[in-house]
């Protein structure tokens, strides 16, 4: 019966036609009852997360976890009201060709999402909220009442924190699998759009409900210099550079949901992208502000980031590090005296003490290898030897002499 009334809307017959008109006039019908139900399952969940966060100082347990289990089935409720609303309406008003470019966006996102249940159950499950909660959040957003948008701000954000902290340590879990390098690089990409989405939509939010918040003005500095990066066109030096506050801003917001092992996976994957990036560009100029990059990025994983590791799998990558360490107060202490000679310095501690680590697999990093060289030599941190050997004698060899082997001489018997 299904296959034959879409075999009769797609010939352009009268019938088909009145069918058409009669569906595009009943839609906006059916979006004011979702809307409604929405609307009213909304405030019940509103109402549930406030009796929540009041239940908190109770003592009597059992009653708090009374209260708890009551928020959690109405807000489970109210995302139901949500996802009903895009199959029963929006699906329905892109299929008539009578959705708005927001309503085609919307439908794609959500198809996107769920198409991740087979294979990928506990990202959808996330992904499939955080959906729900944002399409709600522009639908209240666009309400223009301010007081109702305060007080759903209270519980999209609270929401929208637990299951951002929740993406990300799945895929901090998942990347303790045996995965191929190409596995490992999405997981990457994928953390690394899991913290940009959090501190482009989320952060705002939480910073304007907590603005004395000590972690807030921390960041502050990384903050405003990820935002540079929200406009206009990246090439690959700014997006290397924009994971690299993503990742500094991590290590505040995220410390247990990201680790420090899965932070110093990610700051590896960005220095082999930057050391890529230099020997695969051929114009000066950019491989010059890709260097640049490297050892602001180097100082960053060394300095930010080693510098809070307390467990270290070997005793001599502890001490060798401890001794870098040393090193690099000693130069910072003439940051202020000459600042040329302090960069020089510094350049020259970074390459040295990277160089030690690449020649370890020198096939692979045979190409950056030879660059970080001809730039020590650069800095008259190494001399470039020539090979000035010259032998004497005459080495060139005469033709061979062929050796003519005669026939075996028969025996004969007397």
């Amino acid at each position: 019966m299904e296959e034959r009334s879409l075999r009769i809307y797609q010939e352009k017959t009268f019938f088909s036609k009145i069918s058409n008109t009669i569906t595009k006039i009943l839609t906006p019908t059916k979006i004011g009852i979702n809307g409604m139900l929405i609307s009213i399952k909304r405030n019940n969940a509103l109402k549930a997360y406030e009796a929540y966060k009041a239940s908190e100082d109770i003592q009597n347990q059992e009653k708090q976890e009374a209260i708890e289990k009551k928020f959690e089935d109405v807000y489970a409720l109210y995302l139901e009201s949500i996802d009903k609303y895009i199959m029963d309406s929006i699906y329905k008003k892109v299929k008539n060709d009578v959705a708005s470019d927001f309503e085609k966006n919307a439908l794609s996102e959500y198809y996107s999402v769920v198409h991740l249940k087979e294979t990928e159950y506990l990202e959808y499950k996330y992904k499939k909220q955080m959906y729900l909660l944002n399409l709600d959040y522009e639908t209240v957003d666009s309400l223009n009442k301010e007081q109702l948008l305060q007080r759903y701000q209270t519980l999209y954000v609270s929401q929208m924190e637990s299951l951002y902290k929740g993406l990300l340590k799945h895929y901090s879990i998942k990347l303790a699998d045996n995965l191929t390098p190409g596995a490992k690089d999405e997981v990457y990409n994928k953390i690394f759009d899991t913290l940009e989405k959090y501190i482009e939509n989320i952060l705002p939010l939480k910073m304007k409900q907590d603005p004395d918040n000590k972690v807030y003005k921390e960041i502050i500095e990384d903050y405003q210099s990820f935002e540079r990066f929200t406009v206009g066109k990246l090439d690959q030096n700014d997006t290397i550079e924009k994971n690299m506050i993503l990742l500094s801003l991590s290590r505040k917001l995220f410390t247990h949901s990201l680790p420090l092992i899965v932070a110093e996976q990610c700051y590896e994957k960005l220095l082999n992208d930057v050391r890529s990036l230099i020997v695969d560009t051929k114009v000066i100029r950019k491989q010059e502000k890709a260097y640049s990059l490297l050892i602001t990025l180097i100082e960053e994983y060394n300095v930010k980031l080693q510098s809070t590791k307390v467990y270290w799998e070997k005793p001599a990558e502890r001490e060798a590090y401890k001794d870098f360490y040393k090193q690099y107060q000693a130069i910072q202490k003439g940051k202020e005296k000459n600042y040329i000679e302090y960069s020089k310095d510094k350049q020259v501690l970074f390459l040295r003490n990277d160089l030690k680590k690449l020649r370890k697999e020198p096939n692979r990093y045979y190409k950056i290898i030879q660059f970080y060289c001809a730039k020590l030599v650069e800095l008259d941190a190494m001399k470039n030897l020539k090979n000035s050997f010259i032998s004497e004698g005459a080495y060139t060899k005469g033709p061979k002499k062929v050796k003519r082997r005669g026939r075996p001489k028969k025996v004969v018997n007397a």
